[in-house]
């Protein structure tokens, strides 16, 4: 299913909206702005003996990019999502590869989202695979989950239609083209659920979309989201709601429109329109180690 666009919380007008979706559609729009975008130095390295106890939980409010994240001051991301993937990556590492016909594999490494009680790292691989044309290469990555007190990893799978699945065969996420990434955003405030943003796509179309994946770590399960029984073609993962913990929130609507409605998706998938107090809220500390961002090739 395709999906929506904004600026925050707030609705975009239709030529913003139509400027997200023109980054797959024609991404070389942009390369060349590129150059232009200050580096933000990437913050001293963190260790786990140096990390806030869960009293201290940092609250990220959602229109802001969460902190100690080592990309250009200005994001770019597909649905202009206020919790962007590293979509200056993919468009300046396909450049340059597929200058000359290039193409092989590219690596980047996103910063760790801590748990409020400091137990628990999640950070994502993400993996390009870069053909000459852009409509034929591949973006896929792996959610990694972290114990840091046993040293204990295991990975977080969705269950979307572009999903990487190791463990299933999935001829719509094989094909070419396609985009598959799921980022960690935010733990609750207790530390008991960890939210990431699932994002898909298709490179030179103007199909993308948000899910929500949710690991349990009493139950150790994990549950995809997106909402249901509502007409759009875009949707965008915003965090938490504030007025209902147990929600998440989306704005979602189709490409073009003036206003972009707020919904609250419940664990089960119950969708409702968000009227009161619509707010989204994220919580944990990102962690910029020194391995983060594009990975040296071997």
């Amino acid at each position: 299913m395709l999906k929506a666009n904004f600026s925050g919380w707030f609705p975009l007008p239709p030529y913003r909206s139509l400027l997200a979706a023109a980054l797959l559609v024609a991404p070389n729009l942009l390369l060349h702005s590129q150059a232009a975008l200050a580096e933000v130095p990437a913050s001293t390295k963190v260790s786990q003996d140096t990390l806030p106890p869960a009293e201290s939980t940092i609250k990220v409010p959602a229109t802001a990019t969460a902190p100690n994240r080592s990309e250009p001051a200005v994001q770019i991301d597909p649905l202009d999502s206020p919790h962007p993937i590293p979509w200056n990556w993919v468009l300046t590492t396909h450049a340059e590869v597929a200058a000359n016909g290039g193409s092989g594999l590219r690596y980047y490494r996103s910063p760790s989202l801590i748990s409020p009680d400091g137990q628990f790292a999640a950070y994502t691989r993400i993996q390009m695979d870069i053909q000459p044309e852009l409509h034929r290469s591949r973006v896929t990555s792996v959610l990694f989950l972290e114990n840091l007190r046993t040293g204990n990893l295991r990975t977080i799978i969705a269950s979307s239609p572009l999903a990487s699945n190791p463990f299933a065969h999935n001829e719509e996420a094989d094909m070419p083209g396609t985009i598959s990434i799921l980022m960690p955003i935010s733990w609750s405030s207790a530390g008991e659920l960890l939210l990431a943003r699932q994002f898909e796509g298709i490179f030179s179309t103007s199909d993308a979309s948000d899910y929500a994946v949710i690991w349990d770590r009493q139950t150790n399960t994990t549950r995809t989201l997106t909402p249901t029984k509502v007409d759009y073609t875009h949707a965008v993962l915003l965090g938490w709601s504030k007025s209902q913990a147990d929600r998440i929130l989306f704005r979602a609507g189709n490409l073009g429109d003036d206003k972009w409605p707020l919904w609250a998706v419940g664990q089960n998938g119950e969708t409702v329109a968000a009227t009161e107090d619509p707010q989204p809220i994220v919580f944990g500390q990102f962690v910029n180690n020194l391995w983060a961002g594009p990975q040296a090739l071997k």
